[in-house]
């Protein structure tokens, strides 16, 4: 019976504070409470979808608050300093530290166990460098009519609809004072974007979003009318996304608002699909040229796309396509399974797509194998937020990175892990008014400027102290890496790296090239046929 005790200990009160509040009126307040209850536990009672709440009438509920606030609870009570879930304590406090111009030092020691599996570290050198200027650039598209330098550090793709017109217009004022590029995101150039006038490099998605014609494909003329604009410097293809690879996007009806319907030229009332693959192009050749057909149409303005990695002969057939016709990207952009987004299914978070590392590591030695990688640069994104992660991301292959969730930590960000629900309480990712008017967009776009500002300067505190003059300098050399508690490797031994045009003379001894280059083909996205009669065996 001590199922039901607080059920039935408000039946019995709720006779008392009746009479009680004849005698004082105050007691009209027990009146509701138990009467409430009672009303609650009977429903509990009578109610068949919960068996919970029908075996523990009132006290369910009491269960259900607190698991609801129990993100909460370990965020704040339970996780340690150093767990990143998806990123620790640690992590969040040094962007706040830098986006707020406060002391980033750090007192007693390192909270990291150096004898622990994993841990990493830079090598220093007995004769280190003085490097004054921390403004470091990479230069894309030189061949381009508008080739642009670019950050080494720039903000990710995130859209508007996914974030708040405030939280845009602070990231990219924010871009604007630094001198670094704001990536679109595939929700097209917003009215919020263009207001602040800081670089933008425009995503284009499957749904062709601010360059889409009535039927959902792609249409030149409103393309160029975006792509045209002095303030988009590179165009990017997306074609998958770390966090949710291989699959598309549904914004339904009741959030396609006016606002959203003209950025990205969807009617009102309808659901704004993205869907899961393109429509421009149906193989790796007819990527590149949609690639070289876009650069034309932009004026000359360096193009390139983004991609996470997954089958390896799918990549490798867009490989083989810039070798045999010679149309090359711009920049490709390595997006790593660890990137963040408001929202995908839990499998595609947890168990889809292959991490940053090794999907930079593929792309890098891909290029560098067809003697392609002086020609084309490379970005990486996935889980980026402080100067050693930059610095191991480059000396892993990258030539510049990008952060999303880092940059969102820099507008206030708290991970309350409610991107999806439109509820986020520090106004970022929701489009509800009455949240994001209370986010400052000017006080937040300092921030944004001050941790771009103070990454860097640690960035170039790295390089001084390996003895390095600038990012490109870093090699997986530079890199050092725990292995075991007995046995440490630099990145350079840890990973099969290849020559320079090993790919046009011979397969390399390395086993995705091995297994999976000569079946590759630049016609097709299709799986080798060996793959496919593997997948047909199984219904024989």
């Amino acid at each position: 019976m001590h199922r039901y005790l607080v059920y039935l200990l408000a039946i019995l009160l709720l006779p008392l504070c009746l009479w009680l509040a004849t005698i004082w009126s105050a007691w009209y307040w027990g009146v509701g409470i138990t009467a409430a209850m009672v009303a609650v536990g009977t429903w509990d009672l009578v109610q068949k979808r919960s068996t919970l709440r029908r075996n523990y009438p009132v006290l369910a509920h009491f269960r259900y608050g607190l698991e609801s606030i129990g993100p909460e609870i370990r965020q704040y009570f339970v996780q340690s300093d150093l767990e990143d879930v998806p990123f620790s304590r640690q992590q969040r406090a040094l962007i706040y530290q830098r986006s707020k111009n406060e002391m980033d030092v750090v007192p007693f020691g390192t909270l990291r166990s150096t004898y622990a599996v994993d841990y990493e570290w830079i090598n220093h050198s007995l004769a280190p460098t003085e490097v004054v200027d921390h403004d470091f650039r990479v230069l894309i598209g030189p061949n381009c009519a508008k080739p642009y330098s670019a950050s080494v550090f720039n903000i990710s793709a995130m859209s508007f609809g996914s974030l708040s017109a405030n939280a845009i217009r602070a990231l990219n004022e924010g871009a604007r004072r630094g001198g670094f590029y704001h990536d679109t995101g595939e929700g097209s150039i917003s009215p919020y974007h263009r207001e602040m006038g800081g670089d933008l490099v425009w995503e284009i998605g499957s749904g062709y979003f601010g360059c889409r014609d009535e039927h959902g494909g792609f249409s030149e003329e409103r393309f160029v009318a975006n792509a045209t604009s002095d303030q988009v410097k590179m165009i990017e293809i997306k074609l998958s996304q770390g966090a949710k690879p291989g699959h598309g996007g549904v914004l339904p009806a009741a959030k396609v608002s006016a606002e959203i319907s003209a950025t990205r030229g969807v009617p009102m009332g309808v659901d704004c699909v993205s869907p899961s693959k393109h429509s421009a192009f149906n193989t790796p050749v007819e990527l590149l040229q949609f690639v070289a057909r876009l650069r034309d149409l932009s004026g000359g303005k360096p193009v390139g796309f983004k991609l996470a990695i997954g089958h390896p002969w799918e990549w490798f057939g867009i490989a083989k396509a810039m070798q045999e016709t010679g149309l090359l990207p711009d920049f490709i952009v390595v997006d790593g399974a660890e990137g963040g987004t408001g929202a995908a299914p839990a499998e595609f978070i947890d168990h889809v797509g292959v991490p940053m590392h090794e999907a930079l590591l593929l792309v890098h030695n891909t290029l560098v194998g067809l003697d392609l990688r002086d020609r084309i640069r490379l970005g990486a994104a996935g889980k980026i937020s402080s100067a050693f992660e930059i610095a191991r991301t480059i000396a892993l292959g990258a030539d510049w990175c990008n952060a999303g969730r880092g940059f969102m930590f820099a507008l206030g960000c708290i991970q309350s892990l409610s991107c999806h629900s439109d509820r986020c309480p520090t106004g970022i990712a929701t489009q509800n008014p009455s949240r994001w008017r209370h986010l400052d967009a000017a006080d937040k776009a300092t921030r944004v400027h001050h941790y771009h500002e103070n990454t860097l300067r640690a960035l170039r505190d790295l390089l001084c102290a390996a003895g390095l003059q600038h990012p490109a300098e870093l090699g997986p050399e530079h890199i050092v890496r725990r292995v075991s508690p007995v046995e440490i490797r630099s990145l350079a031994s840890l990973y099969r790296y290849l020559g320079p045009g090993e790919l046009l003379r011979r397969v390399p001894d390395h086993a995705v090239f091995h297994d999976f280059w000569g079946d590759a083909r630049s016609d097709s996205f299709q799986p080798p046929a060996r793959i496919q009669a593997l997948r047909n065996s199984k219904s024989r």
